[in-house]
């Protein structure tokens, strides 16, 4: 059963109508101690200070800490991939979870006079090679964001985007871990097959 974190910071009904219209019955769980194992859900929108302090109150730092331990699925979206990083420059500077090396940084409308910040609408995606982007090529997939991953590893970039005088990571992910910048479960027909190849990963 693939569990969704709820930490009061996520769009966690449309998360959850993308996987039931995959067949699935997911389990939304407030606290660490509800979760039964399976695949995790690491979805939020919102500030990165606020979600970071969600996400402690309720032990899902402790909890996303062990299934990148033990090898389980975790996929997050938007700031669920922002919160993944050591850090973000978000409110002043926020410590992340620091389980993929690398910041959060602010896009600059000054490298792209004419841009729009936040971020938000339909982008490309450019894909690496990796489970839970098999059978998509450049597809185009929604994103709603004002900051974007630096991951400090290229090797942990797995899906680029430009936008703002940037070629950014869209996508990122290490071991079990796998995170979107944008929203699959906004996205249409492409984003239900990353969500159908996520459930199908076994995080390796």
């Amino acid at each position: 059963m693939v569990t969704i974190l709820d930490y009061g910071a996520g769009n966690l009904t449309s998360v959850r109508h993308a996987f039931e219209r995959l067949g699935e019955r997911p389990e939304v769980i407030a606290s660490a101690a509800e979760w039964r194992g399976g695949p995790l859900v690491f979805p939020g929108v919102g500030s990165a200070a606020s979600g970071m302090a969600a996400v402690r109150a309720r032990g899902f730092d402790a909890l996303l800490r062990a299934a990148a331990a033990s090898g389980t699925p975790v996929l997050g979206i938007c700031l669920g991939m922002q919160l993944l990083l050591e850090r973000s420059e978000e409110d002043g500077g926020t410590a992340g979870l620091g389980l993929i090396k690398g910041a959060c940084v602010a896009f600059d409308p000054a490298k792209a006079p004419g841009a729009k910040v936040p971020h938000m609408g339909w982008n490309t995606v450019a894909p690496a090679a990796h489970p839970v982007l098999e059978g998509l090529g450049e597809e185009a997939f929604y994103f709603v964001h004002s900051y974007f991953a630096r991951p400090a590893e290229a090797r942990d970039a797995l899906g680029t985007t430009d936008y703002c005088g940037e070629r950014f990571a869209s996508v990122v992910g290490r071991g079990s871990l796998v995170a979107t910048q944008f929203h699959p479960e906004r996205s249409g027909a492409a984003g239900a097959r990353l969500l159908a190849n996520f459930l199908r990963w076994e995080g390796r």
